[in-house]
């Protein structure tokens, strides 16, 4: 079973929690979709609210995770042989650990795979993709499947069942330049970044960066502690 997993959440802060969640299974046989609004006690934020457009009210009377759909059916195939695939899937797997679940099938980032395997592209969120790599275009197509996409107007950005169905296309795409074990093998390999992408040094080269301004890389290490895993990973090697 292949599970693609989106979750919106109140905010980024570490009380936050789930507020709606998406997933696309795919089985042998099987077909699953489901889309819900998540009610975990926490309000979300109006940051949080201008971005996947999910507000307080909307959440009144919504059941907790535990009591999902979603839920059910994440814990029946809670296995080895089952397999999530998220962008950023760290993220999505915290998020899920809030709320009390852990997987323990295999997984798959499609954010590190990309980095991976198409290095080359100026960024990497997943609409930038979608864009970049002409995912769009089989979008349409694909959502037919699942009876809450079939209005096109229901695809949009930031809801978790669409971007749960662009991280399908995505997937799709990636395993035509590499196979399903390949892309397991680069989803727990760190990437190599090359480029600052936030504060002053944006877009210089890090090992550039390293040579001249030592201490301010230092810094970073030191005191940015959410700091992008890959990210750490890359400023530790080039110092």
């Amino acid at each position: 079973m292949l599970i693609f997993l989106d979750v919106e959440t109140t905010g980024l802060e570490g009380g936050d929690k789930i507020c709606s969640i998406g997933l696309i299974g795919v089985g042998e046989n099987e077909l699953f979709s489901v889309y819900e609004l998540i009610n975990e006690g926490k309000k979300i934020s109006p940051k949080a609210s201008s971005i996947n457009h999910i507000t307080n009210e909307m959440l009144q009377g919504k059941p907790p995770l535990k009591e999902s759909t979603a839920w059910k059916f994440l814990q029946e195939h809670n296995h080895a042989d089952a397999t999530l695939i998220a962008h950023n899937v760290n993220f999505d797997m915290k998020m899920l650990l809030r709320s009390g679940f852990v997987w323990m099938g295999n997984s798959i980032d499609t954010l590190r795979v990309t980095k991976h395997l198409i290095p080359e592209c100026d960024y990497f969120s997943l609409q930038f993709l979608r864009y970049e790599l002409k995912l769009y275009k089989e979008e349409k197509k694909e959502a037919l499947r699942y009876p809450q996409l079939k209005n096109e107007c229901n695809i949009v950005p930031h809801n978790a069942l669409s971007d749960a169905l662009f991280t399908k296309l995505l997937y799709e795409y990636l395993l035509e330049i590499k196979g399903y074990e390949e892309l397991v093998k680069l989803t727990k390999k760190n990437v190599l970044v090359a480029k600052l992408d936030f504060g002053k040094y944006s877009g210089r080269y890090i090992e550039e960066i390293a040579m001249y301004e030592r201490g301010y890389l230092e810094w970073v290490l030191s005191n940015i502690t959410d700091l992008d895993e890959d990210l750490r990973y890359s400023i530790e090697r080039y110092l």
